[in-house]
């Protein structure tokens, strides 16, 4: 089996990859049949030299290639019809911009496998970005909360090497006595967890958070059975709530109230309720003046995030009272970083994690006949036509929806 990883073309430039140079290595040690070449990029983080360094052969196309690996969409010009592809479509909940992308994978014979269904038996994803959102948002925030509040400047998470270097610039900063709320337990939410006890940030729980006063700066991380509440009053839990989403309603404000930066680190449902909408953002309790938006839904559940941010200019400021964007640094603006794609400021770290995964994960299933099921699922079109499991994208193909 010949593996191809590609040369990124989307614009803005993506310098994440999905196998390191070390992690082809470990592909290769594991699989003896396994063989991988590596399309030359003048952007990617790990340089050309550096993949030929560890026995690699850089190559400037990737034809005689089985399998194809990369992050970003695929240009529709750039696509070699007749492959298996790996890399995030952005098409599953059927966004129109890539539409287009869509009919050409299947018109080019192409077999698409989206790094975003690649999941086990039970459904959870395998291989994501996640946690280095969660590490790089949580730092972005801090950085937001400064500019907002004239308290210090951090350098943008871009100009620095890796995780531990954000961690160093983030001890260096005094903090006031405030209260950081987290929502989300998951790769996001423990990704930014990361990045507070690493501070050395005091924890506390809910009761305390709700109740108390600190002479130091303290974070509480709650979860959706915390932050939503069954409306007939009986007692709800997690499970009932992804279950039954519309059953409940939001129990947040009661956390707006005392909150001064608040951190998106939750996956948000269809059906479930938002966590605060423009009405609780106008209240005179509304206390939040910092919002770290991680998970970036636009007019969605965290109802100041109106839009994406980017890495160039990534706070922008949101008016409760006009509801529209105004200068994050007047009195009464919520200063919001929304960058959707945080990862990319963080690209080495980023890949290595992220490479460790798919060998982990989906290597294996090109050698052992697909035992879990692993390519199954998450493939998306064969033989020119979607699969069953995609089928309801048929629609968005042919444009009627």
């Amino acid at each position: 089996m010949k593996f191809g990883i590609i040369r990124e073309r989307k614009n803005p430039p993506d310098l994440r990859v999905v196998l390191s140079p070390g992690e082809c290595q470990n592909v290769l040690s594991k699989f003896p049949k396994a063989e991988i070449l590596v399309e030359s990029s003048p952007i990617r983080v790990f340089s050309d030299q550096e993949y030929i360094d560890n026995g690699l052969q850089i190559v400037q196309n990737l034809e005689e290639c089985e399998v194809l690996l990369g992050v970003k969409e695929v240009p529709i010009n750039a696509l070699i019809p007749n492959k298996k592809y790996f890399f995030f479509s952005h098409t599953i909940k059927k966004q129109p911009y890539n539409r287009d992308l869509l009919r050409a994978i299947l018109e080019k014979n192409i077999e698409l496998y989206d790094h975003e269904v690649i999941t086990n038996t039970k459904g959870a994803r395998l291989v994501a970005f996640g946690r280095y959102a969660g590490i790089v948002g949580a730092y972005n925030g801090f950085r937001a909360f400064g500019l907002k509040h004239d308290l210090y400047q951090l350098p943008k998470a871009e100009t620095l090497v890796d995780q531990q270097a954000l961690i160093n610039e983030l001890k260096k900063i005094q903090l006031p006595q405030i209260k950081i709320l987290l929502t989300g337990k998951g790769r996001v939410g423990n990704g930014a967890k990361e990045m507070l006890h690493a501070m050395g940030l005091h924890q506390v729980g809910v009761t305390e958070y709700l109740k108390d006063d600190f002479e130091y700066p303290v974070y509480c991380q709650i979860d959706a059975s915390e932050y939503n509440k069954r409306k007939d009053g009986v007692r709800g839990n997690k499970a009932d709530f992804f279950e039954n989403p519309e059953a409940y309603e939001s129990n947040f404000f009661r956390f707006a109230k005392v909150t001064d930066f608040y951190i998106a680190g939750h996956f948000y449902g269809d059906g479930a309720p938002y966590l605060y909408t423009r009405e609780d953002a106008k209240h005179p309790d509304f206390k939040i003046k910092v919002v770290a938006d991680i998970s970036c839904d636009i007019d969605g559940p965290v109802a100041s995030t109106i839009r994406p941010s980017t890495i160039a200019d990534p706070v922008y400021g949101y008016d409760p009272i006009g509801e529209n964007e105004t200068d994050y640094k007047n009195k009464d603006a919520i200063a919001v970083m929304a960058v959707d794609n945080l990862p990319c400021e963080l690209p080495r770290d980023a890949s290595v994690g992220f490479g460790e995964a798919f060998s982990n994960y989906v290597i294996p299933a090109f050698f052992n006949k697909d035992a879990q099921g692993i390519l199954d699922r998450a493939r998306m079109t064969q033989n020119g036509k979607l699969t069953e499991r995609f089928a309801y994208l048929q629609d968005y193909v042919d444009g009627k929806e």
